[in-house]
């Protein structure tokens, strides 16, 4: 059994705390303000807090405020003696935040926060306020900076495309009010592309902020610069008038073409070019300044880089951007309720004159029943990025077709966009899988324009079709002049020689010559020759004499929505 330790060794009890000692230790300096004497009482660790010789010097409350920042100057009286609440008996909480300067002479800056409670007199008024104060400079830096970063651009300090957009509503809003003019200059950084290439991408980190500098160095007090995206600057110009706003620009441009930009790997030479919209003249919502700000920018781009140009309205621009519309809102609707449908254009043996495939032709079917025809509506979906969604209908309708017909042979013409678009392809990848025996009586068509704009790009696109079993034709060819080379690098299979030399070759020496070389160069390479646009049994006989191996066009037959194979067009023509 063990024995029990002497009472008299059992250790004695802990000191009591002292409350004094503790608020030294983590930095916290407690307080008493008598308000009806003024008298302010302090913890014995303030002067090392606060960073202050000599305590008396904040004895009273009038004295402390000399203190704070000239803008917290009034922060704890208007916190105690400008309440709205009333004292039930417990006191009133406050807590507050200020900036304390114990030095006027240094920049020195002690951001604190007070949280204390006053109590009342007989007459209701506040008597009495006691708390503590903390420094929360660390605090307040890191509040601070996340502030900055959620309102600013943290490359080159100037606010973020968000907080731009919002002075820009407002200042319009102004300018609308007052029945004043404002601008707004959008600046893009030119060549910008070139730089991260040629010196690598801090060197452009160096030049954004550069620019951005002198930008700034260059606006009126009263004007705005924002970053707007990676290249481009937004400045919005308060009280401006069209010619005030042509002279900030031509200030901006200098700025920044008259000296060369220095960064760590060289001095590099930078231009901007500008576009401007006066509001509410020439617009008068935010969508709208930066629609055409963006718009008169690639405008000067396209004319002199290293300009400036202002927006001024245009009818016809206008009168597009509403057909443009309009286009869109029909292309969209016909996909949605199925209006999409085919008409099939024969082409026959040169020879024998009997079917050997059917080119698939897009027809949309407006809401009225009237038709548009695939050469009314290419090129206005190509321009809107719709044509893709187009090709996807086509080839879910050819396919449909083929596979009612176990024995037809279709093609149908493919887009640029499509040859390159993921979801395209996997929707062929799909289709075609799904459907064993399809894929080898399919022809894909491209454009020679758009196979020789990325000729290693389309060879990928050409193995893709072929190694599904299908086969490519080269449509529209001559148009782009491929040469022997690139046609026998691409791959393909077919070659559909372009109707606007076939169509006047029987009365021009000059395109029958063209023809008779584009037949033989095909043959020379081994792909099937088609001629398009036949217009006549003289062409016909000259170009099977030739070497062609299909026609195509009015002398064989207009593209009909009726289904040729099951008309009885078998027959030789």
């Amino acid at each position: 059994m063990t024995n029990a330790a002497p009472r008299d060794s059992i250790p004695s009890a802990a000191p009591a705390l002292d409350p004094a000692q503790i608020l030294a230790s983590v930095g916290d300096v407690a307080y008493d303000w008598r308000i009806d004497t003024d008298a302010l009482l302090w913890s014995a660790n303030a002067a090392a807090v606060f960073l202050i010789s000599d305590i008396a010097k904040i004895s009273t409350g009038h004295a402390y405020a000399k203190v704070l920042d000239p803008e917290h100057a009034q922060a704890r009286f208007d916190a105690v003696m400008r309440s709205q609440q009333r004292d039930d008996g417990n006191g009133v909480a406050y807590q507050i935040q200020y900036c304390i300067r114990p030095d006027p002479a240094t920049d020195t800056r002690l951001w604190v926060e007070d949280t204390g409670r006053w109590f009342a007199g007989p007459d209701s008024k506040p008597l009495r306020a006691h708390g503590v104060v903390r420094v929360i400079n660390e605090r307040y830096e890191h509040v601070r900076r996340l502030t900055y970063l959620a309102r600013c651009d943290g490359l080159t300090g100037e606010l973020n495309r968000h907080h731009l957009t919002e002075v820009l509503e407002d200042t319009i809003d102004e300018a609308i009010r007052f029945r004043s003019s404002c601008g707004f200059l959008l600046v893009g950084i030119d060549n910008l592309a070139h730089v991260n290439e040629s010196f690598g991408f801090e060197a452009a980190d160096e030049v954004i902020a550069a620019i951005a500098k002198r930008l700034h160095s260059r606006m009126r007090g009263k004007d705005t610069l924002g970053r707007y995206s990676g290249n481009k600057f937004g400045l919005v110009l308060r009280d401006c008038t069209p010619d005030d706003m042509a002279i900030a620009a031509e200030r901006m441009l200098a700025s920044v073409r008259d000296e060369m930009v220095p960064t760590a790997s060289g001095q590099i030479a930078v231009t901007v070019t500008i576009g401007g919209v006066t509001a509410p003249r020439h617009a008068r919502s935010v969508m709208e300044v930066l629609a055409r700000a963006q718009e008169t920018l690639d405008a000067a781009k396209a004319r002199r880089r290293g300009s400036f140009l202002a927006y001024r309205p245009n009818i016809e621009r206008e009168a597009l951007r509403r057909e443009n519309v309009r286009a869109t809102d029909e292309i969209v609707a016909a996909l949605n309720e199925r209006r999409i449908f085919l008409a099939y254009e024969t082409i026959v043996s040169a020879a024998p004159r009997t079917p050997a495939f059917y080119e698939c032709l897009m027809r949309i079917r407006r809401s009225d029943g009237s038709l548009i025809a695939a050469g009314d509506i290419v090129p206005i979906a190509e321009r809107l990025g719709l044509m893709r969604l187009l090709d996807h209908r086509v080839l879910e309708l050819v396919v449909e077709e083929m596979i009612a017909a176990p024995a037809l042979q279709l093609s149908l013409n493919v887009s640029a966009a499509s040859t390159t678009d993921p979801d395209w392809w996997a929707g062929l990848c799909a289709l075609l899988r799904s459907h064993p025996g399809v894929a080898e009586r399919l022809i894909v068509e491209i454009t020679e324009s758009a196979a020789i704009h990325d000729v290693d790009e389309t060879r990928g696109f050409v193995a893709r079709v072929k190694d599904l079993g299908g086969r490519i034709a080269i449509d529209d060819f001559g148009a782009g002049y491929t040469s022997f080379r690139n046609l026998r690098k691409l791959g393909v299979d077919i070659v559909k020689i372009d109707g606007a030399f076939v169509r006047d070759m029987v009365r021009s020496d000059d395109d029958r010559a063209f023809v008779r070389t584009l037949i033989d160069l095909a043959r020379r390479l081994d792909l099937a020759i088609v001629a398009e646009w036949v217009q006549d049994e003289t062409a016909a006989q000259a170009l099977r004499d030739w070497g062609c191996d299909y026609l195509q066009g009015a002398l064989i037959g207009l593209a009909t929505t009726e289904r040729p194979w099951l008309t009885g067009f078998a027959q030789a023509i």
